[in-house]
């Protein structure tokens, strides 16, 4: 855990003055002016604990610390932040909504604030404060935390995770562009595997990854877990045909995906062992700072998701909303801290921080610098508007959002790739999972 004070923002300005954030003393000055006019004032003696996913960049982390220990300065708040991999993110907000205790805020993905909807505390307050200022929010973003009028969370922002290649190994397999619709993609990857350059998305329990890009698969078909009034639709003749797409493009792919978790394609990737994935701008960032991989910097790209046969995008980007527990003693130090973490003197330089691995969800944000710094990040800028909500036509809330963490659409697919189910018994049992969250 760590405790963040005046002293820790001092040092923090030196690393972070390069990148041109506002920093140190500055900071400072913007947080406390920010703590007196706020529409939050946090209660005397107030101690925050934090919990949020670990950082795939470290220059984001460094922007969020920053912000963190200038709202401890400026409003007096002690601050605890500790952070979690994806994958522990939920399973602990859970313990801490049962037990009531443990945490003040969680910050994770997808449709986490739904998972607990009687244990957050409303934020209606601050999306308004926030959308009303910055040009209102992105509609899948505001999707994900609302339920009815009430806005359960606050979505922070979206990782957005697009196609990452190596331009070289593409050119060799003969495609001069990256495909864009799904039989073009599947002879790609098939081409990359016989040049030994091959292919790679993750089938094991990736919460990023792989609930991602199998989504993508699922929808593309035009197949969804449920339909618009939540009925079961999972097993059905679209269904079908996706699973039999992802099996032809799993067979190329590169060995091991099947027990892959969120940084294995990072890993592989950058070993140079990988040249197509899926991922956040983490890959080419990790490149880009790196002196020894300057020739993988130059050769990699990004480009959009194919489109399958329905003909319009069906993306599933990591929604990373945060959430206040209403057991918290300090409601208005939590308020204030999550609208003082979307101003536009701290979003901005965040972002920036984050250098491209995070997606504005409030629209005045669009022009942020980041998009236009290196034109291979511009690609990453229209994840929140190009993606659907993680429940696809579905109603967002605590059922969607557990089919979401109980793997369910990646288990269905992984046990019919690999061999462990026939489609109908995959289909079967994603439907009887499904019955037991939708009954």
């Amino acid at each position: 855990m760590q405790d963040f004070t005046r002293r820790t923002l001092l040092q923090g300005g030196t690393a972070l003055a390069a990148t041109g954030m506002l920093t140190g003393p500055a900071l400072f000055e913007f947080a406390k002016a920010w703590a007196q006019s706020a529409p939050w004032k946090a209660e005397p003696g107030a101690k925050l604990t934090v919990m949020r996913w670990k950082r795939f960049v470290p220059a984001e982390d460094d922007a969020f610390n920053a912000m963190v220990a200038a709202f401890k300065a400026a409003t007096g708040t002690e601050m605890n932040v500790f952070s979690e991999s994806f994958e522990d993110v939920q399973p602990k907000a859970s313990v801490a909504a049962n037990t009531g205790s443990g945490l003040d805020l969680a910050w994770g993905l997808h449709t986490l604030p739904q998972l607990f909807p009687t244990k957050v505390l409303k934020m209606n307050d601050v999306a308004d404060y926030l959308g009303k200022k910055y040009g209102g929010w992105t509609d899948a973003a505001a999707k994900t935390c609302k339920l009815g009028n009430d806005w359960l969370g606050i979505p922070v922002a979206t990782n957005g995770g697009y196609m990452t290649y190596r331009k070289s190994a593409l050119d060799k397999a003969g495609f001069k562009e990256f495909p864009k619709d799904f039989p073009g993609f599947l002879e790609m990857c098939k081409a990359l595997k016989a040049n030994n350059t091959p292919a790679g998305f993750a089938l094991g329990h990736a919460s990023g990854d792989g609930n991602s890009w199998l989504h993508w698969v699922l929808w593309g078909h035009g197949a969804y877990t449920v339909d618009q009034n939540d009925k079961i639709i999972i097993n059905s003749p679209e269904t079908a045909k996706a699973l039999e797409y992802c099996k032809a493009l799993y067979e190329s792919f590169i060995p091991g995906t099947a027990s892959w978790n969120d940084s294995s394609n990072n890993k592989a990737f950058l070993a140079g062992e990988l040249y197509c994935t899926a991922n956040g701008i983490s890959i080419y960032v990790a490149a880009k700072t790196d002196p020894s991989k300057k020739e993988l910097t130059a050769d990699t790209y990004h480009a959009l998701w194919p489109v399958g046969p329905v003909g319009k995008p069906t993306e599933l980007q990591l929604a990373l909303p945060i959430l206040a527990f209403n057991f918290t003693k300090y409601p208005n130090a939590a308020k204030a801290f999550v609208a003082f973490m979307l101003e536009k003197e701290n979003y901005e330089k965040w972002l920036d921080g984050a250098q491209g691995y995070l997606t504005q969800t409030l629209n005045a944000y669009e022009l942020a610098p980041i998009w236009t710094a290196d034109p291979k990040n511009a690609v990453f800028s229209q994840a929140s508007k190009r993606t659907l909500p993680a429940s696809g036509i579905g109603t967002v809330g605590e059922k969607a959002a557990t089919a979401i963490a109980d793997f369910i659409v990646v288990d269905m697919f992984a046990n019919y790739c690999t061999g462990a189910k026939d489609a109908k018994g995959a289909m079967a049992e994603a439907e009887r999972q499904l019955k037991r969250i939708y009954r």
